[in-house]
């Protein structure tokens, strides 16, 4: 789950009238762009031969004809008008056709834009045309999971956020979350016990009121409790905006919040730091979450940046900015300058790579394409480093990641926070933290009476 995506969407859906942009529509192929650029190779970062040419094996597979692999790329585009999912799409497809596709096939993938509320609509259109899901993920993808898992659909997403998603069946993601653990657990205890320790007791959290982000407080707060801290203070804010958040920021510091958890939309969160900078007051930490991690959100804090002291967590994956020492970063970066230059590399589109690179390498080793090959193929990679993108992560597994990686807001921009990495660009001591109250559980094949022996 990513708290920023689903909550941030959560509270902006009942404040948005007017949207800007043009309409993208429902479905359409996203399309491998056309280049007249050489091929960039077959390797990806540490992983070699991702893909190739060759002679396709025999399919019957929904999906797949002798030259074609056809995939869906699950999106709230239409709504967030956010398109990483769709461009990483574009970007790897069109990387991967040009070194000769997955044996000789060419990988299509077409845009499944759930626009927020239709991710029915849209897994059920999956079902009836696309081989899996690939690289992509809604703010309520639980409302398709029972659909997708009726018509026996495997998805590889780069997010998961409601908890009927996260853990659910015929589903591979490459760095977490676990379905019952809290996912921050080491970046919290970090920020509980190694960076402030002072502030454990006097944690603060301000969510969208909304029932989706209503969870997620009730979540956080057990779990910053199970961690040794305290949550002193908790308010809400109205999903159709606020006009002044002083009152907000007056709360907060007779309060005396030290930490300060906040579950809503980085534009949010950037006004009410400029009112708590307005009175002269700032915690010790506020957790901005990812969806804050890019530029536009810098822009509109800048004012306060210099006084208050936001974080975000990356779970395993690598920031942005190590590029400089991480090749493969650096790869990503140099792909969407090739195929997608007017597009903008963001978390999210590392984390889309990653489910990319983990659906193509497990396809590559099918003599005969079919989806139960493609899935245990990618369940059985159990040291999963997305050729470097991310800290190693075992897709067998059903426990929590225990690396972590922490990025910190500056004026001059984001950077690696110093939480003393112990591997590469991650620290790998989380602890895991398994929830004791009762938020709900991920959908399974014998909720919608199928068992693994169904997929073919």
């Amino acid at each position: 789950m990513l708290i920023g995506t689903v909550a941030a969407v959560a509270v902006l859906l009942a404040g948005c009238s007017t949207r800007s942009g043009d309409d993208p529509g429902t479905t359409r192929p996203t399309g491998p762009a056309t280049q007249k650029a050489s091929p960039s190779g077959t390797d990806f970062g540490t992983l070699k031969d991702v893909c190739g040419s060759g002679t396709p094996g025999t399919s019957t597979s929904q999906g797949v004809t002798d030259d074609r692999i056809q995939v869906g790329v699950m999106s709230d585009v239409g709504f967030t008008k956010k398109s990483e999912f769709e461009d990483t799409a574009k970007v790897f497809t069109s990387w991967c056709n040009d070194a000769g596709g997955i044996n000789g096939r060419k990988l299509v993938p077409v845009t499944r834009d759930a626009r927020f509320t239709e991710v029915r609509q849209r897994t059920l259109e999956a079902c009836k045309e696309d081989f899996a899901l690939v690289g992509g993920g809604s703010a309520l993808d639980s409302l398709g999971v029972k659909d997708r898992l009726k018509c026996l659909l495997p998805n590889y997403p780069a997010q998961t956020s409601q908890i009927g998603a996260i853990g659910s069946d015929l589903q591979v993601i490459t760095s977490g979350p676990a379905a019952g653990y809290f996912q921050y657990s080491g970046y919290y205890n970090w920020l509980l016990k190694k960076k402030y320790p002072h502030s454990a007791q006097k944690v603060g959290i301000i969510a969208g009121d909304s029932p989706v982000t209503k969870v997620m407080l009730a979540q956080f707060k057990e779990a910053v409790a199970g961690l040794g801290g305290k949550v002193s203070y908790t308010d809400l804010y109205p999903a159709a905006g606020v006009s002044d958040w002083t009152p907000y920021a007056q709360s907060i510091k007779e309060s005396g919040v030290k930490g300060l958890v906040f579950l809503g939309d980085f534009a949010s969160l950037a006004k009410l730091e400029q009112g708590l900078t307005n009175i002269g007051y700032a915690p010790d930490w506020t957790d901005a979450n990812s969806n804050a991690y890019g530029p536009a959100f810098l822009q509109l804090a800048k004012p306060a940046l210099g006084k208050q002291h936001n974080y975000a967590e990356l779970f395993a994956t690598a920031p942005l900015e190590s590029a400089a020492d991480n090749p493969a970063v650096q790869q990503v970066k140099d792909l969407f300058e090739k195929y997608a230059p007017d597009k903008q590399v963001t978390y999210p589109a590392l984390r889309a790579f990653s489910a990319w690179l983990v659906f193509a390498t497990a396809a590559r080793d099918c003599a005969t394409l079919t989806r139960a090959c493609v899935y245990d193929n990618a369940r059985k990679k159990t040291d999963w480093t997305a050729g470097g993108l991310q800290a190693p992560f075992d897709l067998s597994s059903d426990k929590p990641p225990a690396c972590y990686s922490i990025v910190e807001a500056k004026e001059k921009g984001w950077q690696p926070a110093a939480f003393a990495p112990d591997r590469g660009d991650f620290r790998c001591d989380a602890p895991a933290y398994r929830y004791k109250g009762d938020y709900g559980k991920p959908v399974t094949l014998a909720d919608v009476g199928k068992s693994m022996s169904d997929l073919t």
